[in-house]
Protein backbone atom coordinates (compact mmCIF):
# COMPACT_ATOMS: atom_id res chain seq x y z
CA UNK A 1 0.00 0.00 0.00
CA UNK A 2 2.89 2.56 0.85
CA UNK A 3 4.10 1.66 -3.09
CA UNK A 4 0.37 2.79 -4.17
CA UNK A 5 0.10 5.85 -1.86
CA UNK A 6 4.00 6.68 -3.01
CA UNK A 7 2.62 7.22 -6.82
CA UNK A 8 -0.02 9.45 -5.34
CA UNK A 9 2.85 11.83 -4.24
CA UNK A 10 3.80 11.91 -7.86
CA UNK A 11 0.38 11.73 -9.51
CA UNK A 12 -0.54 15.25 -7.95
CA UNK A 13 3.19 16.74 -8.60
CA UNK A 14 2.77 16.09 -12.80
CA UNK A 15 3.18 18.73 -14.76
CA UNK A 16 4.57 21.33 -11.81
CA UNK A 17 5.27 24.39 -13.03
CA UNK A 18 5.65 26.36 -9.65
CA UNK A 19 8.77 24.52 -7.83
CA UNK A 20 7.08 22.26 -5.76
CA UNK A 21 8.77 19.29 -6.95
CA UNK A 22 12.03 21.08 -6.07
CA UNK A 23 10.41 20.81 -2.88
CA UNK A 24 9.60 17.10 -2.66
CA UNK A 25 13.08 15.85 -1.36
CA UNK A 26 12.74 17.96 1.49
CA UNK A 27 9.19 16.91 2.49
CA UNK A 28 8.96 13.92 5.45
CA UNK A 29 8.95 10.29 3.96
CA UNK A 30 5.81 9.23 2.95
CA UNK A 31 3.95 12.04 3.86
CA UNK A 32 0.79 11.36 1.61
CA UNK A 33 0.54 8.23 3.99
CA UNK A 34 0.83 10.37 7.16
CA UNK A 35 -1.78 13.12 6.38
CA UNK A 36 -4.05 10.01 5.81
CA UNK A 37 -3.67 8.57 8.77
CA UNK A 38 -2.96 12.01 10.95
CA UNK A 39 -7.16 12.09 9.39
CA UNK A 40 -8.04 8.58 10.64
CA UNK A 41 -6.11 8.64 13.80
CA UNK A 42 -7.95 12.19 14.65
CA UNK A 43 -11.72 11.18 13.45
CA UNK A 44 -14.72 13.73 14.74
CA UNK A 45 -15.12 17.45 13.58
CA UNK A 46 -12.94 18.23 11.30
CA UNK A 47 -12.41 21.98 10.14
CA UNK A 48 -11.15 21.91 6.74
CA UNK A 49 -10.09 25.77 5.81
CA UNK A 50 -9.93 27.44 2.34
CA UNK A 51 -10.65 30.45 0.28
CA UNK A 52 -7.48 32.54 -1.53
CA UNK A 53 -8.79 35.88 -2.11
CA UNK A 54 -7.81 37.60 -5.67
CA UNK A 55 -7.37 41.38 -4.61
CA UNK A 56 -6.87 42.61 -8.22
CA UNK A 57 -10.21 40.49 -9.40
CA UNK A 58 -12.20 41.10 -5.96
CA UNK A 59 -12.85 38.07 -6.28
CA UNK A 60 -12.01 33.99 -5.00
CA UNK A 61 -10.17 31.87 -7.02
CA UNK A 62 -11.07 28.55 -8.48
CA UNK A 63 -8.23 26.53 -6.82
CA UNK A 64 -9.21 25.38 -2.75
CA UNK A 65 -13.06 25.27 -2.52
CA UNK A 66 -13.39 22.22 -4.83
CA UNK A 67 -10.71 20.48 -3.31
CA UNK A 68 -11.98 21.51 0.17
CA UNK A 69 -15.64 20.53 -0.16
CA UNK A 70 -14.24 17.21 -1.97
CA UNK A 71 -12.08 16.49 0.94
CA UNK A 72 -15.20 17.70 3.43
CA UNK A 73 -18.13 14.94 1.59
CA UNK A 74 -14.99 11.99 1.74
CA UNK A 75 -14.33 12.48 5.23
CA UNK A 76 -17.86 12.87 6.09
CA UNK A 77 -18.23 9.40 4.14
CA UNK A 78 -16.11 8.07 6.80
CA UNK A 79 -18.38 9.56 9.86
CA UNK A 80 -16.36 12.48 10.87
CA UNK A 81 -18.58 15.84 11.10
CA UNK A 82 -17.49 18.63 8.37
CA UNK A 83 -17.11 22.25 9.13
CA UNK A 84 -15.48 24.86 6.77
CA UNK A 85 -13.89 27.60 7.89
CA UNK A 86 -13.48 31.16 5.59
CA UNK A 87 -13.76 34.35 5.46
CA UNK A 88 -16.18 36.74 4.06
CA UNK A 89 -14.93 37.20 1.15
CA UNK A 90 -14.91 33.65 0.08
CA UNK A 91 -17.52 32.30 1.99
CA UNK A 92 -20.31 32.95 -1.00
CA UNK A 93 -18.05 30.78 -3.30
CA UNK A 94 -17.95 27.85 -0.57
CA UNK A 95 -21.56 28.06 0.32
CA UNK A 96 -22.63 27.40 -3.30
CA UNK A 97 -21.23 23.95 -3.10
CA UNK A 98 -20.46 22.90 0.60
CA UNK A 99 -22.93 20.55 2.00
CA UNK A 100 -22.11 21.10 5.70
CA UNK A 101 -21.51 24.35 8.06
CA UNK A 102 -19.51 27.18 6.82
CA UNK A 103 -17.66 29.31 9.58
CA UNK A 104 -16.73 33.06 8.77
CA UNK A 105 -13.61 33.96 10.20
CA UNK A 106 -13.65 37.96 10.52
CA UNK A 107 -11.10 40.25 9.06
CA UNK A 108 -9.49 41.61 12.16
CA UNK A 109 -6.38 42.24 13.79
CA UNK A 110 -4.14 39.72 15.53
CA UNK A 111 -5.51 39.71 18.93
CA UNK A 112 -9.23 39.50 17.70
CA UNK A 113 -8.26 36.79 15.38
CA UNK A 114 -6.73 34.59 17.92
CA UNK A 115 -9.56 35.62 20.79
CA UNK A 116 -12.07 34.00 17.49
CA UNK A 117 -9.90 30.77 16.81
CA UNK A 118 -9.91 30.37 20.59
CA UNK A 119 -13.55 30.37 20.64
CA UNK A 120 -14.13 28.18 17.53
CA UNK A 121 -11.64 25.55 19.30
CA UNK A 122 -13.62 25.82 23.04
CA UNK A 123 -17.14 25.71 21.18
CA UNK A 124 -16.73 22.98 18.73
CA UNK A 125 -13.41 21.08 19.46
CA UNK A 126 -12.04 20.13 16.38
CA UNK A 127 -10.22 16.89 16.01
CA UNK A 128 -8.16 18.02 13.07
CA UNK A 129 -7.65 20.57 11.09
CA UNK A 130 -6.90 20.60 7.44
CA UNK A 131 -6.12 23.91 5.31
CA UNK A 132 -5.87 23.85 1.20
CA UNK A 133 -4.75 26.79 -0.72
CA UNK A 134 -5.49 29.28 2.33
CA UNK A 135 -2.84 32.51 2.65
CA UNK A 136 -0.34 31.85 5.02
CA UNK A 137 1.10 34.79 7.04
CA UNK A 138 5.04 35.20 5.65
CA UNK A 139 7.96 36.38 7.66
CA UNK A 140 6.99 40.25 7.45
CA UNK A 141 3.68 39.66 8.87
CA UNK A 142 1.72 40.17 5.56
CA UNK A 143 -0.20 37.78 3.50
CA UNK A 144 1.05 37.75 -0.32
CA UNK A 145 -0.08 36.44 -3.77
CA UNK A 146 2.31 34.51 -5.54
CA UNK A 147 3.29 37.40 -7.57
CA UNK A 148 4.08 38.96 -3.85
CA UNK A 149 1.56 41.70 -3.58
CA UNK A 150 0.27 42.47 0.20
CA UNK A 151 -3.24 41.75 0.28
CA UNK A 152 -3.85 41.70 3.93
CA UNK A 153 -6.87 44.00 4.79
CA UNK A 154 -8.57 41.01 2.25
CA UNK A 155 -7.78 38.06 4.10
CA UNK A 156 -8.55 36.65 7.70
CA UNK A 157 -6.03 35.67 9.86
CA UNK A 158 -6.93 32.09 10.28
CA UNK A 159 -3.82 31.00 11.10
CA UNK A 160 -4.48 30.82 14.73
CA UNK A 161 -6.48 28.09 14.56
CA UNK A 162 -3.59 26.35 13.36
CA UNK A 163 -1.25 28.03 16.05
CA UNK A 164 -3.79 26.66 19.05
CA UNK A 165 -4.35 22.80 17.47
CA UNK A 166 -2.09 20.16 17.59
CA UNK A 167 -3.17 17.68 14.60
CA UNK A 168 -3.37 20.07 11.11
CA UNK A 169 -2.42 18.85 7.38
CA UNK A 170 -1.37 21.70 4.81
CA UNK A 171 -2.28 21.75 1.18
CA UNK A 172 -0.41 24.23 -0.87
CA UNK A 173 1.32 24.80 -4.42
CA UNK A 174 3.01 27.86 -4.31
CA UNK A 175 4.62 28.64 -0.80
CA UNK A 176 2.64 31.12 0.47
CA UNK A 177 0.01 28.66 2.05
CA UNK A 178 -1.04 27.68 5.31
CA UNK A 179 1.78 24.52 5.94
CA UNK A 180 4.18 26.01 3.89
CA UNK A 181 6.19 27.25 6.70
CA UNK A 182 7.27 23.58 7.33
CA UNK A 183 9.74 24.45 4.36
CA UNK A 184 10.24 27.64 5.21
CA UNK A 185 13.89 27.61 5.53
CA UNK A 186 13.78 25.21 2.70
CA UNK A 187 11.68 27.37 -0.33
CA UNK A 188 13.99 30.65 -0.20
CA UNK A 189 17.16 28.58 -0.74
CA UNK A 190 15.72 27.03 -4.15
CA UNK A 191 15.91 29.01 -7.16
CA UNK A 192 13.15 29.54 -8.96
CA UNK A 193 10.73 32.24 -10.61
CA UNK A 194 7.44 31.40 -8.50
CA UNK A 195 9.18 30.15 -5.50
CA UNK A 196 9.07 33.11 -2.85
CA UNK A 197 12.00 34.53 -0.86
CA UNK A 198 9.37 34.93 2.00
CA UNK A 199 7.28 31.75 2.54
CA UNK A 200 4.50 31.01 4.70
CA UNK A 201 5.57 31.05 8.59
CA UNK A 202 2.73 28.93 9.52
CA UNK A 203 3.31 25.64 9.97
CA UNK A 204 0.77 22.38 9.75
CA UNK A 205 1.48 18.78 11.68
CA UNK A 206 1.75 17.45 8.72
CA UNK A 207 2.07 19.00 4.46
CA UNK A 208 1.34 18.32 1.43
CA UNK A 209 2.80 19.58 -2.13
CA UNK A 210 1.43 19.97 -5.51
CA UNK A 211 1.13 21.45 -8.69
CA UNK A 212 -2.48 22.50 -7.96
CA UNK A 213 -3.95 22.29 -4.44
CA UNK A 214 -6.99 20.63 -5.55
CA UNK A 215 -4.76 18.13 -6.79
CA UNK A 216 -3.38 17.90 -3.40
CA UNK A 217 -7.05 17.49 -2.03
CA UNK A 218 -7.95 14.48 -4.23
CA UNK A 219 -4.72 12.74 -3.29
CA UNK A 220 -5.05 12.97 0.17
CA UNK A 221 -8.83 11.75 -0.88
CA UNK A 222 -7.01 8.60 -2.85
CA UNK A 223 -4.91 7.81 0.05
CA UNK A 224 -7.58 7.39 2.15
CA UNK A 225 -9.47 5.07 -0.37
CA UNK A 226 -6.64 2.98 -0.34
CA UNK A 227 -6.96 2.87 3.74
CA UNK A 228 -10.54 2.31 4.04
CA UNK A 229 -10.47 0.28 0.70
CA UNK A 230 -13.65 2.28 -1.36
CA UNK A 231 -12.79 5.46 -3.71
CA UNK A 232 -13.98 8.20 -1.62
CA UNK A 233 -12.77 10.87 -4.82
CA UNK A 234 -15.27 12.78 -6.71
CA UNK A 235 -15.86 11.96 -10.40
CA UNK A 236 -14.34 13.75 -12.81
CA UNK A 237 -17.66 15.36 -13.79
CA UNK A 238 -18.37 16.47 -10.39
CA UNK A 239 -15.42 17.92 -10.04
CA UNK A 240 -15.84 19.85 -13.12
CA UNK A 241 -19.16 21.39 -11.97
CA UNK A 242 -18.27 22.73 -8.60
CA UNK A 243 -15.70 24.35 -11.08
CA UNK A 244 -18.54 25.40 -12.93
CA UNK A 245 -20.70 26.45 -10.00
CA UNK A 246 -18.20 28.70 -8.24
CA UNK A 247 -17.29 30.54 -11.27
CA UNK A 248 -20.94 31.22 -12.15
CA UNK A 249 -21.08 33.13 -9.09
CA UNK A 250 -17.90 35.12 -9.67
CA UNK A 251 -14.49 32.91 -9.16
CA UNK A 252 -11.75 33.71 -10.68
CA UNK A 253 -9.18 31.90 -12.13
CA UNK A 254 -5.60 32.48 -9.79
CA UNK A 255 -3.05 33.14 -12.05
CA UNK A 256 -4.57 35.62 -14.68
CA UNK A 257 -7.82 36.61 -12.35
CA UNK A 258 -10.14 36.08 -15.10
CA UNK A 259 -14.05 35.00 -14.51
CA UNK A 260 -13.51 31.25 -16.36
CA UNK A 261 -13.85 27.62 -15.89
CA UNK A 262 -10.10 27.31 -15.60
CA UNK A 263 -7.88 26.47 -12.58
CA UNK A 264 -4.00 27.30 -12.14
CA UNK A 265 -3.56 28.11 -15.90
CA UNK A 266 -5.64 25.22 -16.81
CA UNK A 267 -9.49 24.35 -18.70
CA UNK A 268 -11.73 22.14 -17.24
CA UNK A 269 -10.43 18.62 -19.72
CA UNK A 270 -6.94 19.35 -18.90
CA UNK A 271 -7.43 20.31 -14.79
CA UNK A 272 -9.25 16.59 -14.83
CA UNK A 273 -5.66 14.28 -15.80
CA UNK A 274 -4.96 14.47 -12.17
CA UNK A 275 -8.32 13.42 -10.99
CA UNK A 276 -8.51 11.02 -13.83
CA UNK A 277 -5.11 8.98 -12.74
CA UNK A 278 -5.98 8.80 -9.39
CA UNK A 279 -9.37 7.02 -10.49
CA UNK A 280 -6.69 4.75 -12.58
CA UNK A 281 -4.83 3.93 -10.14
CA UNK A 282 -7.68 3.04 -7.41
CA UNK A 283 -9.00 0.66 -10.32
CA UNK A 284 -5.82 -0.90 -10.53
CA UNK A 285 -6.16 -2.19 -6.72
CA UNK A 286 -9.39 -3.50 -7.11
CA UNK A 287 -10.85 0.13 -4.99
CA UNK A 288 -14.38 1.43 -6.97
Amino acid sequence: MTDSISQIEDIVLQEDIRGMTALKPHMRENYMERCADLLIDNSGKIFIVTGFYIMLAEATETDGPPGAVAIGNALAKLGNEIAYVTDELSAKVVRSIAQHEVIEFPITNHFESAKFANELVQQHSPSALVAIERAGLVGDGTYRNFRGIDFTPYNAKIDHLFDQHPYSVGIGDGGNEIGMGNLQNVIPTIEHEFLPKNPCVTTTTELIVASCSNWGGYGLIAALSLKHGVNLLPSVEDAKQMVRDIVAIGAVEGMSGENKEWVDNRDLEADSVCLRDLHALLTEQGIS
